[in-house]
């Protein structure tokens, strides 16, 4: 095994040097740390044998399913607990094995073997070192056509020997036989058990048939598969069993997958219950039908977390431990295709299948309102298909259109809670796009659909379409208002008197979000350092902004409030609607707010005690 790598040529006059690596160092940084489990020493010995195979049979001009064949022998049928696999592949020469199974990093497919690289699994020439998690030596015994069989024997110290094989030991036919010695500690890696699940694992769908100590593992198809006396039905119930033994749910629809430039075929599983988008979806990827990973990420785009794949490739690339794929262009387009397929399956469920689509819509809204958000059908789904919240019940986009026109909505779900109620009475339709991407999807379909206009409705604009005070009305209350607003005042609000419905509510608590904004900055600056005082006076706007509690001259108790000659009576019935307003308006309650509700809460039942005893 070569002991050193070779640096650049050096500049003229500088003695040229060499690396000197540790090779019991590599083989430990390679087997021991860049696979994640030793039971990955199944599928390298798998993979080794489907390329001997495929080489030969490419060869021969042939195909490779007709005569190939890979036995696995476990340690509980052999004397000394061993694991041996046998294929009938190509095999190697004794100047092919020194080269190939002796140097790390070489891939004999590429190099030697002089095939396309992409038809073969294996593209570093490192898998073979997994095998030092089990075993501290690998014997490898070969035989190319035409040549005699070879014995390579190595060690996990870095060092290995190659002699002709015994007599007793040569192979009757070309190909190569692997065998591992299991290490202390891992016996039960190559036990019957073990090994049939290992093989059934990896290789379940592998084109050659694979047999552990006689009994064949694998075969059967494959979920991308479509057997010619399989019924559609019998197909998808397949495939509904198999979702479910694999990701463990029934899958709310099933969806075939095709990428032919990444040599791309699979099924796509729509999730029949919600997903957090935060957690990276994870897929079941196949190289070559060979199992790469269990969870592979990045397979799909972002916005569809709602989706459970499982794909087989033969042109994307694996990363140097073979367990997940490496990120590069064609990974990139395949990507953007697969996310077209599902597009293309939203649009025919849409058509086909209106009802589906909603009850579909009912779990999975979110990841189709991302996607409308840059795409023009997507964006009429969720117009014509998603109810949204409304103040007057649930209603499409398309719907709140066709009735009330004006699509009037507000951004912030707080705003709606406090103005839904003051604004259906008042006869103004209001759609709830508090939710995540809503206010977004409105403002796009805006843009896309010249037809139809929006208006944001925030707590400041709703006091234009409540109805004002008459010249004789607002001279009444003028004395009332005017000592209203000194309470209110310590409370950091402005007082308003407006009439409106409901008759029934006696005040509104108005606060938009530029309003809110500008009162957490005032506060803020009043408990800061001088430091950051400065800094956060840079953020605060002209003028005092306070949010407005607007009292309803229609409501009887409102009148009387402002009405009311005793001072103290009247700050405490005024604290107490303020309170009541900012519940009502689902507020949070400052240390102020607490002490004003505290205070107007006992003041009024000592007025009502002490009255009692009168």
């Amino acid at each position: 095994m070569s002991s050193v790598f070779r640096a650049d040529s050096p500049s003229p006059g500088v003695d040229a040097q060499s690396f000197r690596v540790d090779l019991r160092g590599i083989v430990d940084l390679l087997s021991h740390h860049l696979y994640a489990s030793p039971q990955v020493y199944a599928r390298e010995l798998l993979q080794n044998a489907v390329d001997a195979i495929t080489a030969t049979r490419r060869a021969d001009g042939g195909d490779p399913r007709d005569t190939g064949r890979i036995e696995v022998t476990s340690g509980d049928a052999t004397d000394d607990g061993s694991l041996t696999i046998s294929d009938n592949g190509i095999g190697l020469t004794e100047t092919q094995v020194h080269e190939l199974l002796a140097t790390i990093g070489r891939s004999s497919k590429r190099d030697e073997l002089g095939f396309v690289r992409h038809e073969f699994l294996g593209q570093f020439g490192i898998g073979l070192l997994s095998c030092f998690m089990v075993s501290d030596s690998i014997e490898v015994t070969t035989r190319r056509a035409g040549e005699p069989t070879v014995l390579w024997h190595g060690s996990s110290d870095g060092s290995y020997t190659v002699r002709p094989a015994p007599d007793d030991g040569q192979r009757p036919e070309p190909g190569t036989t692997v065998t591992l010695r299991p290490r202390p500690g891992c016996g039960q890696l190559l036990s019957r058990a073990s090994v049939t699940e290992l093989v059934e694992h990896f290789g379940a769908h592998l084109p050659h048939p694979v047999t552990v100590d006689g009994r064949r593992v694998t075969g059967g198809p494959a979920p991308w598969d479509r057997p010619a006396d399989e019924t559609a039905a019998q197909r998808r119930d397949r495939l509904a069993a198999y979702c479910e033994e694999v990701f463990g749910f029934a899958p709310f629809d099933v969806v075939d997958l095709a990428v032919d430039e990444a040599g791309l075929r699979g099924v796509a599983f729509i999730l029949p219950m919600p997903a957090n988008p935060a957690v990276p979806a994870a897929h079941r990827v196949y190289l070559k039908q060979m199992l790469l990973s269990e969870g592979a990420e990045r397979l799909l785009p972002e916005w569809a977390f709602f989706v459970r794949c499982v794909v087989d490739t033969s042109e994307l690339r694996p990363t140097a431990s073979r367990e997940a794929l490496y990120e590069n262009d064609l990974l990139d387009d395949t990507r953007d295709r697969l996310g077209e397929g599902l597009r293309g399956w939203l649009v025919r469920l849409s058509r086909q299948a209106p009802g589906r689509l909603k009850e579909f819509l009912r779990v999975h809204h979110l990841g189709v309102k991302a996607l409308a958000l840059h795409d023009d059908e997507m964006l009429r789904l969720v117009t014509e298909f998603w109810p949204m919240e409304t103040n007057a019940g649930p209603l499409t986009l398309r719907e709140f259109h066709a009735r009330y026109g004006v699509v009037r909505f507000t951004p912030a779900l707080d705003e709606f809670r406090q103005l839904a109620p003051v604004a259906a009475a008042q006869g103004l339709a209001v759609v709830n796009a508090g939710y995540v991407y809503d206010a977004e999807l409105i403002d796009r379909l805006v843009t896309v659909d010249g037809g139809i206009e929006a208006e944001a409705l925030r707590a400041a604009d709703l006091t234009t379409h409540l109805e004002r005070l008459t010249a004789a009305e607002e001279r009444a209350v003028a004395p009332g208002v005017a000592a209203a607003q000194g309470v209110l005042a310590r409370l950091g609000c402005d007082l308003l008197v407006r009439s409106f419905e409901p008759s029934g509510l006696p005040t509104l608590y108005l606060l938009d979000g530029d309003t809110a904004f500008q009162v957490d900055l005032r506060e803020a600056r009043e408990q800061a350092d001088e430091v950051w005082t400065a800094i956060l006076g840079s953020f605060q706007t002209a003028g005092e902004a306070r949010p407005r509690l607007v009292l309803n001259h229609r409501n009887a108790l409102a009148r009387q409030v402002l009405a009311l000659t005793d001072p103290e009576l009247r700050a405490t019935c005024l604290e107490g609607l303020y309170v009541q307003a900012l519940l009502l308006g689902h507020h949070p309650l400052r240390p102020a707010d607490t002490a004003a509700l505290n205070q107007s809460f006992l003041g009024l039942i000592g007025r009502a005690v002490a009255g009692g005893a009168q």
